[in-house]
């Protein structure tokens, strides 16, 4: 018997919300709570009927540290799920550890106002240390290791997709198939359609910083940054077919080489269609994906989110999204000797999940790994102290979770490479 508190109702955050209601007898009460109160209410009233969990909603501002301490302590839950933005991560992290209750989200720490001078000085330092620009990174969280550690909480870090069952993806390959791994390629294939010339499929203002950004990856032991989306290479998905994907810094990088110091290459890459790259690249060029405020008939606006504004919900795509999803790593390395490759991956298909959840694929490949994270710190299976992400776990109860509640893994032993 657990209460979960979990922050965020929106796309993701519905998707895992459900998913929860799938496993009541262990998330036997839930307090949903979010800015918008009235979204909270309509989704517990859709699942009251068909759940034996208890639900309650609250209003919350994640970004006001006194409000998320007071929900904490008046619901008293065993965990806090942060389903809210990465720029909520460490305000819900300081509520956590002063209400004593362990944390988990789904994607690590980025700051709203990237022009803020405190930020900015830490930022540009670690640049010129690391060896790469991204605007997100685990240094954040990860300096709250050792206050998690003497508080005796856990705090689980990207418990999504990418991030999140790609490391255990690469924990399940170290563990069972692989002596020593060389390299590791993610590989994430949305190959959906959901009929409008531009949408994004998560958060717009996410979304677009990360695809704009300058890529970069892991060799031998340090960071190769390259202009963005500079280096392109075909691959055959299975179920989706052929496509274009170009390779992207990602956060799960990051921890990966942390932890698997030995493997000498770690990328990532991500399908985009052309009409999608030519509208990212005009709205660049005009400023729009801009996050410095501007004036505007007398008032400040940033563009960024005014043009979140104008674009598409990522939560109403659902009905119209048909295709499906690819995502899984591909590795090469030694196994008894001898050398091996080994292909690991779940295939989704957009429909099944709108007909499941009311989603569409992007969003339930983040809301059910979210859910069985939460399953994992909630049973017992998961009790590491302090501050960790995903691989740092074991991944087989992880797994078999996923393929329990809607994210089954496939196989390939002699999968195509990416050169």
């Amino acid at each position: 018997m657990s209460r979960v508190l979990i922050i965020g109702c929106g796309g993701v955050g519905a998707v895992a919300i459900q998913k929860c209601c799938q496993a009541s007898d262990v998330f036997t009460d839930i307090c949903i709570a979010s800015r918008t109160k009235s979204k909270c209410d309509e989704l517990a009233e859709k699942l009251a009927p068909k759940t034996k969990t208890n639900i309650t909603t609250a209003q919350v501002d994640a970004d006001k540290p006194e409000e998320v301490v007071a929900l904490i302590k008046e619901y008293k839950p065993d965990l806090v799920m942060n389903m809210a933005l990465p720029y909520q991560d460490l305000t819900i992290m300081d509520a956590c550890l002063e209400c004593g209750v362990n944390y988990m989200d789904t994607a690590n720490y980025e700051p709203e106002d990237i022009e803020d001078p405190e930020w900015r000085e830490i930022y540009e330092k670690r640049c010129k240390e690391e060896g790469f620009s991204a605007y997100f990174d685990y240094s954040w969280q990860w300096a709250y290791n050792e206050k998690f550690k003497e508080a005796g909480l856990t705090a689980l870090l990207g418990s999504g997709f990418d991030p999140g069952v790609t490391q255990a993806y690469c924990a399940y390959a170290a563990k069972h198939e692989f002596d020593t791994i060389d390299t590791i390629d993610i590989l994430d294939c949305n190959g959906g359609d959901h009929g409008y010339p531009f949408a994004t499929n998560f958060n717009p203002e996410i979304n677009l910083r990360e695809v704009s950004a300058p890529g970069s990856y892991w060799e031998n032991g340090r960071w190769v940054e390259i202009e963005p989306m500079s280096v392109k290479r075909e691959y055959d998905f299975d179920e989706v077919g052929k496509k274009d994907m170009y390779l992207l810094h990602h956060e799960e990088i990051e921890s990966l080489a942390k932890n698997y110091p030995n493997v000498k290459r770690i990328r990532f890459f991500m399908t985009f269609g052309q009409s999608y790259l030519t509208h990212m690249k005009c709205l660049e060029n005009v400023g729009m994906l801009s996050t410095t405020p501007i004036m505007y008939e007398g008032r400040e606006i940033v563009p960024i989110q005014f043009l979140k504004a104008l674009l598409p919900d990522p939560a109403s795509l659902g009905p119209r999204t048909v295709g499906k999803t690819n995502i899984g790593c591909t590795f090469t390395g030694i196994k008894d000797g001898k050398p091996k490759t080994y292909y690991i991956y779940n295939v989704c298909d957009h429909q099944e999940c709108y007909r499941e959840v009311g989603s569409q694929a992007i969003s339930y490949t983040t809301g059910v790994p979210a859910m069985c994270g939460a399953l994992m710190l909630l049973t017992g299976k998961w009790t590491e102290k302090g501050v960790h992400t995903v691989e740092e776990f074991d991944p087989d109860p992880f797994l078999d979770a996923l393929d329990r509640y809607g994210l089954p893994r496939r196989e390939n032993r002699s999968p195509e490479l990416v050169d």
